[in-house]
């Protein structure tokens, strides 16, 4: 039997480690947050996403102790951030510049904060040694920064980060330094490193490859507010706004009005296409404006037009994009709409049997789309 998963953050009796309580953060006459409230749990990888201007920076820098609140409180295991100096505060922060001392060794960068807390020498070398084995960097601990890898110096940056055992990380875009391949690999290493060592991280980034990659819940952001928290598939399966649908991957947004029916609802969207059907609990009136999001790689392609299906259109290949493990095929309906279908490349491309310029049909199932009001 497979275990669920643990999420705190759906248990009522679960402790947060970190409280924001009507938060509002102006600069001027400028609302970066907009009175938020939400908690993270301890040993959460919680990644703060949106775009730039959207107030997760300022998210971070709050909790960091860099900037304060203009209203409401932030808490950490139950104590109030306010009155606490950044230095203070059982909480570290891993820049994306990594800040590294380019004059010190690997060693002595890991151990130059615990050196400025006046841990006793040996306990030093006991930390520094464990921060080594975590972040596989015992054959470098000789060398300067700039003698490693831009990889390699992301991991000292996170050695000395955790050195000092926070209860909470903040890692700022960590990996926008590195080129893609390594980016991968790091965030892998990142997830392993937070799960073994327990700490909670909070990570600010506009890549939302990064943030469902590496995050156990995501909390999209938009004009100083999180509009959805959630975990990585809830977050793409069950988007709660056309913002979230459209922010998340590639996706279809089909605007119409609603007809309700048994389990859900008929959706007419354009001039002479046939009406869309979809399973959903939410309440809309009948002829209420409305969105269908759904998703390229939930719609199938076909040649022939498919025995049954409760939703069905034809149309004309425009463009095909070919990325690699994947082919998105742009399919032009009659009266100029566009729709986005995509497909696995199991097969060759000589072996395809759809081409650009070809009529072919699209379909999918009615729990395929999810509905949504705005």
């Amino acid at each position: 039997m497979v275990a669920e998963p643990i999420e705190p953050w759906n248990d009522p009796g679960a402790r947060p480690l970190i409280e924001f309580r009507n938060v509002t953060k102006r600069f001027g006459n400028f609302t970066a947050i907009d009175s938020q409230s939400f908690d993270i749990y301890s040993g959460e990888f919680f990644a703060l996403l949106g775009p730039s201007g959207c107030g997760k920076t300022t998210m971070m820098r709050m909790l960091a102790g860099f900037e304060t609140p203009t209203e409401g409180t932030i808490s950490l295991d139950g104590q109030d951030l306010a009155p606490i100096p950044p230095n203070k505060r059982a909480v570290n922060m891993m820049f994306q510049s990594y800040a590294l001392f380019p004059h010190l060794s690997v060693w002595e960068n890991i151990a130059f904060g615990l050196k400025r807390d006046r841990m006793p020498k040996d306990q030093i070398a006991a930390r520094v040694d464990e921060m080594l084995k975590l972040t596989r960097l015992e054959q470098f601990v000789h060398r300067k920064p700039h003698q490693i890898s831009g990889g390699q110096r992301q991991r000292v940056a996170l050695a000395r980060s955790l050195a000092k055992a926070p209860k909470l990380l903040l890692l700022d875009e960590p990996m926008g330094a590195l080129d893609a391949k390594l980016r991968q690999a790091t965030q892998l290493e990142l997830m392993d490193i937070q799960k073994r060592t327990g700490t909670t991280f909070v990570i600010v980034t506009h890549d939302q490859q990064e943030a469902m990659t590496v995050a156990s819940r995501v909390a999209v952001m938009d004009h100083g507010k999180i509009i959805q928290a959630d975990s990585p598939a809830r977050i793409y399966e069950m988007p709660n706004s056309v913002y979230v649908a459209d922010f998340i991957g590639e996706v279809n947004i089909i605007e119409g009005k609603a007809e309700p029916e048994a389990g859900g609802y008929a959706i007419s969207f354009a001039e002479g296409q046939p009406k869309l059907h979809v399973q959903s609990d939410i309440q809309l009136d009948n002829g209420q404006a409305c969105f269908l999001s759904i998703r390229p790689e939930k719609i199938a392609i076909s040649a022939e037009k498919p025995a049954e299906s409760p939703n069905l259109l034809q149309g004309r290949v425009h463009e095909i994009a070919y990325t690699g493990n994947l082919s998105t095929y742009h399919v032009e309906l009659a009266g100029g709409r566009r729709i986005k279908a995509q497909t696995t490349n199991t097969r060759r491309l000589s072996r395809r049997n759809v081409s650009v310029n070809d009529s072919i049909w699209l379909s999918w199932t009615a729990t395929a789309p999810v509905l949504l009001k705005d």
